[in-house]
């Protein structure tokens, strides 16, 4: 299959019908004609936005819960394919895969309407496709963050990347948490003690150990993600010369990295620049979950 998205840095104006919306998503709602499918409870990005209604919200805590749940084999079943395939290699091969960016052209409200045909599977939590998800999650921001208008575009742009997944890619080179590859997986990476057993690249004698193939505090800039939305986003982001600050760059490349932001991992990896950016990292998950 050829590259990957090519998307224009101007998207055309949306006109809708009954004056301009009250916010992002009544404009979901009504532009994209997208109604959350019922009898599947809300949207965990529901739980941070601050006019939640206290009867519709969950607990925070009750989010990212890989114990139990109906999804649990689905999830399972997608990290099992991730852990055993995620490799050096392969994460090399979809860098040039990828790396021309020309699959399709397409603006960035064009991207978000290919979502409404995406259920993430490795997620625990809600069936809802990812466009709907998107506006939530720019709406959270917006609402928590109003003077920070990049802010907003980056909950809009979060998720972009997994258009992959509708382009033929399977699930697990797509979607879900990520992690460094060419070291030793550590303990806080989702399944780490059930999934990883298969893997070829825990046979390498390099690989395999804590530092694996990098230096110490060598910078997360210099390491190897796993391949998924987060750094083909990235990628394509830096392609098309998105005018953001560095920040949205950073929070769009490591907002699935949450071994190390919310696990406490990897820190032999992080220069200090990277333990700088984690405030901002951390902040765009209340918003992002």
């Amino acid at each position: 299959m050829p590259g990957g998205v090519r998307c224009s840095r101007a998207a055309s104006p949306v006109l809708c019908p009954g004056g301009w919306p009250h916010s992002l998503l009544e404009l979901a709602s009504r532009c994209n004609g997208f109604n959350p499918p019922p009898n599947q409870g809300p949207d965990p990005s529901l739980v941070y936005r601050p006019d939640v209604d206290p009867d519709v919200a969950k607990d925070k805590g009750s989010f990212r819960n890989y114990t139990s749940g109906p999804l649990l084999d689905r999830v399972l079943a997608t990290y099992k394919l991730m852990h055993t395939r995620q490799t050096v290699d392969f994460v090399r091969k979809k860098h040039a895969q990828f790396g021309g960016f020309s699959y399709k052209k397409m603006t960035i409200m064009e991207a978000v309407d290919m979502l409404d045909g995406l259920v993430d599977e490795s997620d625990p939590d809600v069936d809802f496709p990812n466009s709907f998800h998107a506006f939530q999650t720019a709406e959270g921001i917006r609402k928590a963050h109003p003077d920070k208008d990049w802010f907003h575009l980056v909950g809009l742009l979060h998720d972009l990347g997994k258009v992959l997944a509708l382009a033929g890619e399977p699930q697990w080179a797509v979607v879900g948490d990520t992690f460094p590859v060419g070291c030793r997986p550590q303990a806080s990476v989702v399944f780490c003690d059930s999934t990883f057993q298969d893997n070829p690249d825990l046979q390498d004698p390099l690989y395999s150990t804590e530092l694996g193939m990098y230096q110490p505090h060598c910078g997360l800039e210099n390491v190897l993600m796993s391949w998924g939305h987060d750094e083909y986003m990235y990628q394509m982001m830096k392609f098309n010369k998105f005018s953001l600050p560095p920040e949205a760059f950073y929070m769009i490349r490591f907002h699935s990295f949450y071994p190390w932001h919310t696990g406490g991992d990897y820190r032999q990896l992080c220069s200090a620049r990277d333990l700088a950016m984690l405030p901002w990292q951390v902040r765009s998950l209340h918003q992002v979950p």
